[in-house]
């Protein structure tokens, strides 16, 4: 299995990065929060791997860091959590945001995240709370990056119809967090349109 893939960083979008190594382009998806991380392209990148194996497919999910790709494992051990729907849970909220929320028991929170029903996120709390131990201490968020306006827009409205909203209503969620959160950087404007599509 892939644990660790390092090498050029060819393509990098809000929920998928392609990486070079040995000659080999590696489809990577990824949550927000990682592609936040990446470098820019032609840069060399390290990621963590989680290697998911299907009867039809292997599918590569990758991590900026060990703790990030830890709390995607134990999320798809949660009944009714593939990794797809892990990656738009570690999307949705920011790793420490994420165990907080799960070891405050705050289903509000996670029901706000696309795809994650009252069900789903009384599950995720019920069979993960006395797990956020072994993560560690919730480490500072990292600083926001600047960004230019339009292709930050498109990576926003991207992201959010990449987690299944319809184009129109992504930007209208991204209109009004710009309004909210004037000069946010990528991540902080993408939680914050995520917060208005609902």
């Amino acid at each position: 299995m892939i644990a660790l893939l390092r090498g050029t960083l060819i393509e990098k979008h809000p929920n998928q990065a392609i990486v070079e190594a040995g000659g080999v382009g590696y489809d990577v998806t990824i949550p927000v929060s990682t592609f936040t991380a990446l470098p820019e392209q032609g840069a060399r990148v390290e990621l963590r791997i989680h290697t998911h194996v299907r009867e039809d497919a292997i599918a590569l999910f990758g991590f900026s860091s060990s703790r990030e790709k830890a709390l995607f494992e134990k999320l798809i051990t949660v009944s009714g959590i593939g990794p797809k729907l892990a990656v738009t849970v570690l999307s949705g909220l920011a790793a420490d945001a994420l165990i907080a929320s799960i070891r405050g028991g705050a289903v509000d929170q996670l029901v706000r995240i696309p795809g994650v029903g009252k069900k789903t996120a009384e599950r995720i709390v019920l069979e993960l709370r006395d797990k956020m131990d072994a993560l560690g201490v919730p480490a500072p968020a990292p600083g926001m990056i600047a960004d230019t306006h339009d292709p930050l827009d498109n990576d926003v409205v991207s992201a959010l119809v990449n987690l299944g909203l319809q184009r129109p209503a992504a930007e209208a969620a991204l209109k009004k967090a710009k309004a909210a959160a004037p000069g946010a950087g990528f991540e902080a404007l993408f939680r914050k349109a995520l917060e208005h599509a609902r």
